[in-house]
């Protein structure tokens, strides 16, 4: 579901940036030093890296000729607390956009609060954890999954009607678009759902106390990650190396829609802030599209080293990120305690 430039104009997309670049502030303000431990800030590296190997897999949506990716965010959220969860999901789309051309650098904003703060903010604490608040087992694990997954999907795929409303896209009436994504968007949220609810299970079963320390306001508990950090680096690599070149090659649910509308012909902005932004990513891109300059997209060499150089790029950007900000959190408490 990720927009692309020509989607946004240039005030709902400075907008929207500056709506998801105040998340991120709050998200840092809200973080406590308890939450980024030395076991934490490797599963946000880890996660950062399996979420974008996963997004790289679009599974066919049966009898549509459309196809889906997971979003990640309950799942994030789900193992490391909204705030860490949101930072990480950030950290894969900016990855996303700069160096692989996917998803516009002007709809980043967008991008980041359709995926990242609805999902982390709002799906999570209201429905996932409403959900877990009495008991915890594998079957309420999958049911608050599916249910915050398919929530926050749908508030996603309205959010891109109304963003795109906003940038006067003509091509795509608000109502025509509204009823072509959010049933598509249904289906994929079931699918991202049940995957979801799986592997959050399995956590669960074995490592209980990652789940349930999530749960918690301001986790305490230090715990040991080894075992599912290994599990989840492996299947980062196994996903995005070799799974990824057999994702499906139908449109995902945001361009299935656009193409349904407008019989195939494509949204072009041609203004100079479009055509800026588009040079800039064209630069900024070491394999746009996950291919090398002058090979078909889908390749299987370039899908495959896309695959595991984004999950690398994100390993280390999402680490150091919250090495960071672990550092700020320790001077303005050394700080705090010297004012004293």
């Amino acid at each position: 579901m990720h927009m692309s430039d020509s989607l946004v104009s240039f005030a709902v997309g400075t907008t929207m940036a500056a709506v998801s670049t105040g998340a991120v502030g709050y998200s840092i303000r809200k973080i406590k030093k308890t939450d980024l431990d030395n076991s934490k800030i490797p599963m946000m590296g880890v996660m950062g890296a399996f979420v974008f190997a996963a997004q790289m897999i679009n599974f066919t949506i049966p009898g549509t000729g459309s196809s889906g990716h997971i979003g990640g965010g309950i799942l994030l959220a789900a193992l490391l607390g909204p705030y860490p969860a949101f930072i990480t999901l950030t950290s894969v789309l900016i990855i996303q956009a700069l160096f692989f051309a996917d998803g516009g650098l002007l709809a980043l904003g967008c991008n980041i609060f359709n995926m990242g703060f609805l999902t982390c903010f709002i799906a999570y604490p209201f429905i996932y954890r409403q959900i877990l608040k009495k008991s915890v087992t594998p079957k309420r694990i999958a049911l608050a999954a599916i249910l915050a997954v398919v929530i926050g999907l749908q508030l996603g795929s309205f959010s891109v009607v109304v963003e795109t409303t906003a940038s006067g896209v003509t091509e795509l009436p608000f109502r025509s678009l509204l009823i072509w994504m959010q049933p598509i968007h249904l289906a994929i949220g079931i699918i991202e759902g049940v995957i979801t609810g799986a592997v959050l299970s399995f956590v669960y079963k074995s490592r209980k106390e990652i789940i349930m320390n999530s749960l918690e306001k301001g986790t305490q508990k230090k715990i040991s990650m080894k075992r599912v950090l290994v599990i989840f680096a492996i299947a980062a690599i196994f996903i995005g190396g070799f799974l990824s070149y057999f994702a499906s090659s139908n449109p995902d649910g945001l361009e299935w829609a656009i193409q349904g509308i407008t019989q195939g012909s494509e949204i072009v902005n041609s203004s100079k802030t479009h055509l800026k932004a588009q040079e800039l990513q064209e630069n900024t891109a070491i394999l746009p599209h996950y291919s090398f300059d002058g090979e078909a997209q889908d390749s299987v060499l370039g899908t495959s080293v896309s695959g595991v150089i984004g999950g690398i790029v994100t390993l280390v950007v999402t680490i150091v990120s919250g090495l960071v900000i672990m550092k700020i959190k320790k001077n303005k408490g050394n700080r705090v305690v010297t004012d004293k």
